[in-house]
């Protein structure tokens, strides 16, 4: 016969650890023996009967986190999704997803404040993320920092008592909060063996992006494609926002690979699920690492539509390097336009002037002179210093 620990089978049955232990205690789990301080548990064992799983509990709802992330809907059908939903704190928290989602930040943030202290670890994880990133584009880097700040303390503060299920959506939102912003990831971070089964299926996708944007930060592009791959070839129903994220993710890592035919169909996908509810705040928060597909696809067909989005690009991109540049040393520039950016990046990783103008269908000498306005306000001299104020 084979035992599980304590842990494992907390695990299984999704319950915490001091759970399973008063259980074997009360003898409620078939052929549970303690030796010493420990407990040995047949790994055939079925859930005790009459525990409560953290899902039933008042208040521990893990499909409250993120609930409109977390939901699969027919592009198109979003805000007829959210305002289906019954009214309370979820249906709150959806439409602030909406509203950030869609690149209406000022509404998320208003949305948002009144859970970021809430007792309810689903609520206030949900207001916390949309918080912290909401809060760039409006310049509140304060609220940011405090909002960042609450999803740590919400990780560190997880003890013996916390429900694998609640750990897990610790782990994931802490994680998403710290690598979107290309931070270090929080400390004793799992094998996400052990917390993706755990998640619910929309929020487990988008745990699968952040692992995914991980592998790209890192320069491991092949294995980044193959988890996003993995998680398209096998998800049921489509979830599309975090399949979104999945694509843009996609994107960023054919582009460093230079497949841009490659690139092209992963953005294409990604707009046919965005456009339709007007998702476009993904393309904005990404428009760096995306070396000018956007400029590339969006530009001449939806020439409004990408007005907005490089808007977006800004007003997220100056939050966004007011947090990130003091707390990793790394100076990414903050005085081009999003053209010599996207330029200067692509320039820094080796492509040539020609390349550039036929990806961003532009001139060769709107190239040159993108670069060389680029170069001047940098104050570097040659092509590869650029390198040193690009995103990573």
């Amino acid at each position: 016969m084979n035992f599980m620990t304590v842990r494992e089978a907390a695990q299984r049955w999704n319950l915490s650890q001091r759970a399973v232990q008063k259980y074997c205690a009360q003898g409620l789990v078939t052929g549970a023996q303690k030796f010493g301080a420990a407990w040995q548990i047949p790994d055939t064992a079925p859930r005790p009967s009459g525990a409560v799983r953290p899902e039933e509990l008042p208040g521990r709802v893990l499909s409250d986190i993120m609930p409109l992330l977390n939901t699969p809907f027919t592009p198109g059908c979003c805000q007829k999704q959210v305002e289906g939903m019954k009214a309370g704190p979820r249906k709150e928290i959806a439409r602030a997803e909406y509203a950030y989602f869609s690149g209406n930040v000022e509404e998320a943030v208003r949305r948002t404040e009144p859970y970021r202290n809430d007792p309810d670890m689903a609520l206030r994880l949900s207001a916390c993320l949309l918080s912290a990133y909401a809060n760039l584009s409006t310049g509140n880097t304060i609220r940011t920092r405090e909002s960042l700040a609450r999803l740590q303390e919400a990780l560190s503060g997880a003890g013996p008592d916390t429900p694998p299920a609640e750990r897990a959506a610790q782990i994931c939102v802490a994680a998403a909060a710290a690598v979107l912003l290309h931070l270090p990831l929080p400390k004793d971070i799992p094998p996400a063996k052990e917390y993706l089964p755990l998640l619910p299926p929309g929020l487990r996708m988008f745990a699968i992006y952040v692992m995914a944007h991980y592998a790209y930060l890192k320069k491991e592009y092949e294995r980044s494609l193959g988890i996003v791959e993995g998680a398209l070839a096998v998800q049921g129903a489509v979830y599309p926002i975090p399949t979104i994220y999945l694509h843009l993710v996609a994107v960023m890592d054919h582009m460093s690979l230079r497949q841009t035919e490659q690139a092209q169909t992963h953005l294409l996908a990604a707009w046919e699920l965005a456009r339709p509810d007007d998702l476009i705040e993904p393309f904005g928060e990404h428009h760096g690492l995306l070396g000018g597909m956007l400029e590339s696809v969006l530009k001449k067909d939806w020439p409004e539509d990408f007005k907005r989005i490089i808007a977006i690009t800004y007003r997220f991109s100056a939050g966004w390097r007011r947090i990130h540049n003091p707390d990793t040393g790394h100076d990414v520039a903050d005085n081009l336009t999003t053209t010599e950016f996207t330029a200067a990046m692509l320039a820094a990783r080796g492509w040539t002037n020609q390349e550039i103008a036929e990806q961003m269908n532009i001139s060769v000498n709107t190239v040159k002179r993108h670069l060389s306005a680029a170069m001047q306000k940098l104050n570097v001299q040659h092509r590869q210093e650029l390198s040193r104020y690009m995103l990573q």
